[in-house]
């Protein structure tokens, strides 16, 4: 008996991710080869259930034409909220393609955090002709959050909380919570709230189920918790988060209403792009530059940067112009000079970055920033001495001259002192001129250590080797 062929999407086998966590190359070209032959029922079997992350990282993996055409070809089955978690550029990409009907249909069932993560970069123009196209009261929601700052709380928050007024008791609210149907997707505790929407205090979820049932709520508010204004920045709130381990806080307005809920899966999101963007920054590229960029996006973003890297090279190239006529007596001090300007260049990098993060994280303040600065120094001394007797070594058997071992011994110690000085004090200027040090402090340590590094090198050989 010959057994009848399974229909093709029976077939489709859905290995998603490959062993290293990334989307299966298999997986993906099943999709592309169903959004080419636009087929709606193979596509729909390969996505279907898909968790939003999943089918983010699916898009971005497809080809520029293609993701469109996948959301086209979905319709009503695409989750919308697999856009939060694609490049900003990837999505800015879609979104001027879908027609201001379909991303309108799409948001009008996220939350509303999501909803504004979305447009909040679209131009003006684009976002009220999709807004235009939502209801009166869902319109007002999401304007509410667009008119926060960019990079503040009300921008990442979500204004569907649950509040309850300080009369009720723990079972009129248990009561409330089980009988209606809009509650939000996800909350871990209740807020108390005055008639004028005043936030008076918090209550946890579990507290409230552990407590009988003709008890006030008011009681069972927590005393220490933390709250945060509308108008706060978010990676000042994802610090907060992390010093006192909150699930959830609170925010209210300059009148201390209660507007919104910041929630942890806000906050990781938060804290995962502060540090992407410190450590693209300290490399000296754009924190906007995504894997998914352009060729003509990458080349442009990058260029400033190599640009004000190939001034500062000319700068420590017209150091050793001035040492041009005892370079030409003793060639071994073009050989050894960039062995001392490299050496200060790794080791202020290591301070500096230390010094970075710690400024963006909170750890770095007037408290202990001596002790920072000693520290750092002390180490700095440290291996400057380790690094000379190493250096002074190789340096005096390599060209059977001592004193060229004691010169380059000299220079590293004086070199690797004033790199661990660059090192903390850079970014400590920048911060303080209210400049992000992440984003200029390479340039500057860099350029530093090697003017000091071949100054210090050729100005003392100059001296003890009688080069003048």
């Amino acid at each position: 008996m010959v057994e009848a062929e399974p229909a093709p999407d029976e077939t489709l086998e859905r290995k998603v991710r490959d062993e290293d966590g990334a989307i299966d190359a298999g997986f993906v070209e099943q999709v592309s080869q169903a959004v080419l032959l636009s087929d709606v029922t193979a596509l729909r079997g390969l996505v279907a259930e898909l968790h939003e992350a999943d089918l983010g990282d699916l898009i971005e993996a497809l080809d520029q034409e293609e993701r469109p055409k996948l959301i086209s070809l979905l319709g009503g089955d695409f989750d919308f909220a697999a856009l939060t978690e694609v490049d900003d550029a990837v999505r800015e990409e879609i979104l001027e393609e879908l027609s201001p009907e379909t991303v309108a249909e799409g948001v009008r069932d996220l939350d509303t955090d999501d909803a504004v993560y979305i447009l909040e970069d679209l131009d003006e123009a684009d976002k009220r002709e999709i807004l235009d196209k939502l209801t009166p009261a869902e319109r007002t929601v999401l304007q509410q959050g667009l008119d926060y700052p960019e990079g503040s709380a009300g921008r990442r928050m979500q204004p569907e909380v649950i509040a309850v007024p300080p009369f009720w008791t723990v079972g009129h609210t248990i009561d409330f919570l089980r009988e209606t149907e809009d509650l939000p997707e996800r909350f871990f505790e209740i807020f108390v709230a005055d008639p004028s929407h005043h936030f008076v205090g918090t209550v946890r979820l579990d507290q409230l189920l552990r407590t009988k049932r003709p008890v006030s709520v008011v009681d069972l508010i927590e005393d220490d918790r933390r709250v945060v204004q509308a108008t706060d920045d978010v990676e000042d709130v994802a610090r907060m988060f992390q010093r006192y381990n909150l699930v959830a806080a609170p925010v209210i307005d300059a009148a201390g209403r209660l507007v919104g809920v910041m929630t942890i899966d806000d906050i990781v999101d938060v804290i995962e792009e502060a540090g992407d963007d410190d450590v693209k920054q300290l490399a000296g590229v754009d924190a906007e530059e995504e894997i998914s960029d352009s060729v003509r996006q990458v080349a442009l973003g990058r260029f400033r940067w190599r640009f004000i890297s190939l001034i500062a090279a000319f700068l420590s190239a017209s150091v050793m112009a001035l040492f041009e006529e005892q370079l030409g007596k003793l060639v071994a001090l073009a050989v050894l000079a960039p062995i001392v300007a490299s050496q200060g260049g790794n080791a202020a990098t290591q301070t500096m970055t230390v010094a970075v993060r710690a400024l963006g994280t909170g750890e770095l303040g007037g408290w202990n920033m001596a002790r920072f600065f000693r520290r750092e120094m002390i180490v700095g001394v440290l291996n400057g001495v380790a690094f000379a007797l190493i250096t002074a070594l190789v340096a005096g058997f390599w060209f059977g001259n001592p004193t060229l071992g004691v010169v380059i011994g000299l220079a590293m110690v004086a070199t690797l002192i004033i790199a661990a000085l660059a090192g903390v004090a850079v970014p400590l200027v920048l911060d303080k001129a209210g400049i992000d040090p992440a984003i200029s402090s390479g340039t500057f340590v860099t350029t530093i250590t090697d003017v000091v590094g071949f100054f210090s090198f050729l100005g003392i050989a100059t001296m003890l080797l009688r080069l003048s």
